[in-house]
């Protein structure tokens, strides 16, 4: 009996609604943003749209800062190094969508559905060049960080090592993105080809 009313008395707290809270800085939008095991397309466009919003909004005060702010300059390198971050998190994102759609290589047997194996590459190809559209102004912010460089934030240094990489030139989305269109062309030229003699 004891049982039976304990398990009613979690079933009805479980029922009421929690209560929300807003959302209106960078930081609150950016802890939406998550990784997931298996990233399936709907994860990336939920990603997107959490990212897209955290460029958008204002930052929170310095207090709530996901590194700690001792002074005006380290407030100003951790801004740059955030909105940095956030372009290069959303070229991610769009890359792991483009990848989805992505044909690698246009086999034989793949003539039967040559049309739809165009319109995936279509939408890989749609989804490549919109990360490409983030990367200048990853880079802009990557500078404005790099003029700061003695400003230290070691809560943040994963992203002081993006600025570094994309300063060095070892991070280069565009030279990335630039192959994956390269050689999307060519599958769908390899595509475009196939007739329905060769199957």
């Amino acid at each position: 009996m004891k049982r039976i009313a304990l398990l009613c008395l979690l079933l009805a707290a479980a029922a009421i609604a929690l209560p929300a809270y807003p959302v209106y800085f960078k930081e609150q939008y950016y802890r939406l943003y998550h990784q997931h095991y298996i990233q399936y397309p709907d994860d990336s466009i939920e990603n997107i749209y959490w990212l897209e919003q955290a460029r958008k909004a204002d930052f929170a005060n310095p207090l709530y800062a996901m590194a700690k702010i001792q002074d005006q300059k380290f407030w100003e390198r951790y801004r740059y190094l955030f909105n940095m971050h956030i372009e290069l998190k959303l070229i991610e994102q769009h890359l792991y969508l483009g990848s989805k759609f992505d044909k690698q290589v246009a086999y034989f047997y793949n003539a039967p559905w040559k049309e739809e194996n165009l319109e995936s590459l279509k939408i890989a190809e749609s989804a490549y060049r919109a990360a490409l559209a983030y990367w200048e102004s990853a880079k802009d912010w990557a500078r404005k960080a790099n003029t700061l460089r003695w400003t230290l934030l070691p809560e943040v240094q994963y992203w002081i090592d993006e600025a570094y990489r994309i300063e060095t030139g070892d991070l280069d989305y565009q030279r990335i993105i630039g192959r994956q269109l390269e050689r999307i062309g060519r599958v769908r030229a390899s595509f475009e080809a196939m007739d329905a003699n060769g199957y």
